[in-house]
């Protein structure tokens, strides 16, 4: 039984995660984290509670699952490590000296970080690459990602994962347009347009349960695994096909 402690339990991401965690008969979910002040706090939660200092029920985890603000992962993280507590981490918006800080603490603690838990954008990312190295240098390619009104970082990490993905299969310089309206979980399209024709590869989620069921693989795959710090992409066994 993996018991498993959840930071920004009650948000968006957190709250569908919480749930799926309960129904699995090898978890256990013994509490979460909130903002000092949240109204949830002291409510239930699994066999714990939520409360808003980490510390108070890091020894009832054996992995701890993070969706909580840039600040609060990297200290939630920076605590696991010196508890030796496996770390899965779906907080996005970080800046290239805060992901330099993630990849030092996982030197002493197996971290799974991922923008995106979803094995649908994992593949997605995979194939727009191999797009990008098929159709060659006379395509321009633009990215086009939609989330709803309240997500507050621009380009979503989901999509600087694709830029990513396409710079390593040679495409450079790729623009990225960012919509922030409604309600809307989070649309993908990748475009690679060329002369007389365009390709469109498109990732759309219509519920968050894609993602929680990507959190609940990286739990199962980073328990008792050595330090350091993994993908989405080691865990879906990717990396490892030719």
């Amino acid at each position: 039984m993996t018991r498993v402690v959840l930071s920004g339990a009650c948000g968006r991401m957190g709250s569908v995660v919480a749930n799926l965690v309960e129904q699995q008969t090898d978890m256990q979910l013994n509490g979460g984290v909130e903002a000092f002040g949240h109204s949830r706090l002291g409510m239930p939660l699994g066999r714990g509670a939520v409360v808003c200092d980490l510390k108070t029920i890091v020894a009832d985890a054996d992995v701890i699952v993070e969706f909580g603000p840039t600040e609060v992962a990297l200290e939630h993280l920076g605590l696991a490590s010196e508890r030796r507590k496996p770390f899965v981490l779906g907080t996005t918006g970080f800046q290239s000296g805060q992901m330099q800080e993630i990849e030092r603490l996982a030197g002493s603690v197996p971290v799974v970080y991922a923008p995106n838990f979803s094995a649908g954008i994992a593949i997605m990312s995979r194939i727009a690459g191999e797009a990008v190295r098929l159709l060659g240098p006379g395509y321009d390619c633009e990215i086009v990602e939609m989330h709803h009104r309240h997500k507050k970082d621009a380009p979503s990490g989901t999509a600087k994962k694709l830029v990513e993905a396409l710079g390593k299969a040679g495409e450079k310089g790729v623009t990225v347009h960012s919509i922030r309206a409604g309600d809307i979980v989070g649309d993908h399209t990748v475009i690679l347009a060329g002369e007389g024709e365009r390709v469109e590869l498109t990732h759309k989620a219509s519920s968050r349960v894609a993602f929680a069921q990507g959190v609940l693989r990286a739990i199962r795959f980073i328990k008792g695994k050595p330090n350091g710090l993994y993908s989405i992409e080691d865990v879906l066994g990717l990396k490892t096909q030719p």
